[in-house]
């Protein structure tokens, strides 16, 4: 969606238009409930707090500000609801339930040989990004999954553009290691995440 187009979007939330909300909610529910469960690594958790990000981005949608960035506000909603619950759960981050495999699916013309090596490289990748620390799999996901450009990844984690950077200098060195660490994977793959 260009800026404009945005624009033009959070002007029609902020004066109550419904199909603005839906045009929002196609745009950014699958986006939010991915990120969500790769953060928390378990999708009943991801699920609820989906649903509290949409619950509160409807109660503030007619006081958005004219210039909000759409991404980056739902984004920081959705880690914001991450981290309460952390913190209400007390959730100890190394004894996290399993792994959820939500890597995009390989394209539907694939051969055989293709669909079998990007299976094993993407649960590589997943099991790689699943031992990183939250807030380096946090920067990760929202530059190299979601797109986000640093200076909005770090207006959504609430720290300064050069402390991102240097996260995600972090995040992608740390991210390589775990991938030489899970028996390598193929260069194309790994470059795609940094």
């Amino acid at each position: 969606m260009d800026r404009e187009s945005e624009l033009a979007l959070v002007e029609r939330l902020r004066a109550g238009d419904a199909a603005a909300f839906d045009e929002v909610h196609a745009a950014f529910n699958t986006r939010l409930l991915t990120f969500l469960a790769r953060l928390s690594r378990r999708r009943d958790v991801a699920e609820d707090l989906l649903e509290e990000t949409w619950l509160r981005f409807v109660r503030k949608a007619d006081s958005l500000d004219p210039g909000t960035t759409l991404a980056a506000w739902l984004f920081t909603v959705a880690r914001n609801r991450y981290f309460s619950y952390c913190r209400s759960r007390a959730l100890d981050e190394s004894h996290a339930a399993d792994l959820l495999a939500l890597w995009p699916s390989p394209a539907p013309l694939a051969s055989p040989f293709e669909q079998t090596a990007a299976s094993q490289s993407e649960r590589r990748i997943e099991a790689a990004l699943a031992d990183l620390p939250a807030a380096y799999r946090e920067v990760l996901l929202l530059v190299g999954i979601e797109g986000l450009t640093p200076a909005e990844a770090a207006r959504v984690c609430g720290v300064s553009a050069e402390t991102l950077r240097q996260r995600l200098h972090r995040a992608r060195t740390l991210l390589a290691r775990r991938l030489d660490q899970h028996g390598g994977v193929n260069i194309a793959l790994r470059e795609a995440m940094t």
